[in-house]
């Protein structure tokens, strides 16, 4: 299959009127989510000025978002940022819409003079390894999750 670049492909900040389009994006990232939930994720989330979320648009359509944080740290003097959430519908996978998405997200960082990032991915996630590796991230630690 080609490598096809998404035609129109926008990138831009996500809005409330987003909220179907990132409930079905959740879902399919395997976190089932309702209309009702992503929106009182995004009323908590949106104002929040340490949160940006992106979201790429083709046409009229949402096909992928960006979720990301930025943090103080016990362990360095300066912010460090965060990719928390990175989607892309099955629809618009390898058109390159993930790589436009991460590097607005590094570009809001370094606008905010953030240079350190880090992203987590569920250890099954082989492919998005892969693709963050092809970015530059470099493997440097395990996760360890606990509920209570």
């Amino acid at each position: 299959m080609p490598n096809e670049r998404a035609i129109d492909l926008t990138i831009r900040n996500a809005q409330l009127s987003d909220v179907a389009a990132l409930a079905d994006l959740m879902t399919e990232l395997g976190y089932a989510t309702t209309e009702a939930e992503m929106l009182a994720r995004l009323n908590r989330i949106l104002p929040d000025a340490r949160f940006k979320t992106l979201v790429a648009v083709a046409g009229d359509h949402v096909c992928g978002m960006i979720g990301t944080i930025s943090h103080a740290s016990y362990e360095h003097n300066d912010f460090s940022g965060r990719i928390t959430t990175l989607v892309v519908s099955g629809k618009m996978r390898r058109r390159g819409v993930g790589r436009e998405l991460v590097g607005a997200a590094e570009r809001d960082f370094a606008l905010r003079q953030i240079n350190r990032i880090a992203v987590n991915t569920h250890l099954a996630r082989k492919e998005a390894h892969g693709f963050y590796e092809s970015l530059g991230y470099e493997r440097n630690g395990w996760r360890f999750v606990k509920y209570l």
